[in-house]
Order: structure tokens, then C-alpha cells, then sequence
């Protein structure tokens, strides 16, 4: 036997083998009639009947009332609703944000107004796109300023008050920095 007739037996075999399988695919029939659908008797009995009749079936016919009632007025998990209602009205809660800790925290010792400024529009609009509440921007007393206001701490008010995503800001207790660090709520 040569390779040529191995092939060629092995052809014949694989097309009996498909010929096989297309005869159970038609052998095997599918039903296309939905589920519970009525049989044709029951749709030609039911066509007999006059209205009168077809109430009184229809009304002998008995659902479960819990069915009934699901169907009525769905399923909803008041608890989680509950829970979803609690935490939005506690974010919209000023008092409540006031108190909250900080979420993120920026760091602007050493920096120049114009790098102090630039990191600070790249943190809040990365914070804004987190949905972040309240931030923190540590920028310092000014103990190493000339003159007598801290520089990074006006450059730090000026973008608050020019900035539309920020609103009430404050100054932490002395363990978060004091006056040398500000707190905003962003809205």
C-alpha cells in the first residue's frame, strides 16, 4: 500500500462520516412551537366557545398571588436604596465633608509659583476625574519666604478662587499641617 491510496481511504472515510452526520441532523427533528403554547384541538375547542364561555374558563383559571403581586409591582432591595440614599445625602452634607479626612494629598515644598501651579492644575483634574469630595495641598508656613506672606500660599488661594472645580476650603488642625496647609471640597 503507498501513501496515495492511505490518502484516498482516509478521503472516503471522512466523506462517509459527513454523509452520516447530515442524516441525523435531518433525522433529528426541532420543534419551533413555544413553550406551553396551545396544542391545534385546544385552539379549534377554543374557537367554539362563545364569549360568555370564554370568561368563565378564563375566570376558573387561578394564579398564585404572590405571582400576582411580583408582577404587579417587581422586586426592589429597599435596604441597598436605603443605603444608596444615606451616602449621597452624606456627601451633599457640608458638615459632613468638612470633617472628613482628605482623600488625596499634594505636596508643593520647593516648588516655584509657575511649578506649584502646574502641579496643581494636573492633581485637581486628576482628582476630578476620580470623584474624589475633599483634597489636601501642602504648601507650607513660608518660614524660607522673603517679605512677609508665604509665596506658595497665595498661589495656592489664587487657583482655589480661579479654579470652577473647587469650592470651600479651610485649614486643617496643627497634626495635618495647620496653616501651612489648605483643605478643598471639590464640587
Amino acid at each position: 500500500m503507498n501513501f496515495g491510496d492511505i490518502l484516498s481511504q482516509w478521503s472516503a472515510m471522512q466523506d462517509e462520516g459527513l454523509k452520516k452526520q447530515a442524516e441525523k441532523e435531518k433525522s433529528r427533528q426541532v420543534s419551533h412551537k413555544r413553550p406551553n403554547a396551545r396544542t391545534k384541538e385546544e385552539r379549534e375547542a377554543e374557537e367554539k366557545l362563545t364569549f360568555e364561555e370564554q370568561m368563565e374558563l378564563d375566570a376558573k383559571k387561578t394564579v398564585n398571588p404572590m405571582e400576582l403581586w411580583l408582577r404587579r409591582y417587581g422586586v426592589t432591595d429597599k435596604d441597598k436604596e436605603a443605603e444608596e440614599f444615606f451616602e449621597r445625602t452624606k456627601m451633599e452634607s457640608r458638615e459632613y465633608l468638612r470633617t472628613m479626612m482628605p482623600e488625596a494629598r499634594i505636596d508643593l515644598h520647593g516648588l516655584t509659583r509657575d511649578e506649584a501651579w502646574a502641579r496643581l492644575e494636573t492633581f485637581v483634574t486628576d482628582c476630578v476625574s476620580r470623584g474624589l469630595k475633599k483634597i489636601l495641598i501642602v504648601h507650607g508656613k513660608g518660614n524660607h519666604s522673603r517679605g512677609s506672606d508665604p509665596v506658595l500660599g497665595l498661589v495656592v488661594r489664587t487657583f482655589i478662587e480661579r479654579n470652577s472645580h473647587l469650592g470651600t476650603s479651610g485649614h486643617p488642625d496643627h497634626s495635618q499641617g495647620g496653616t501651612g496647609a489648605t483643605w478643598v471640597i471639590i464640587k
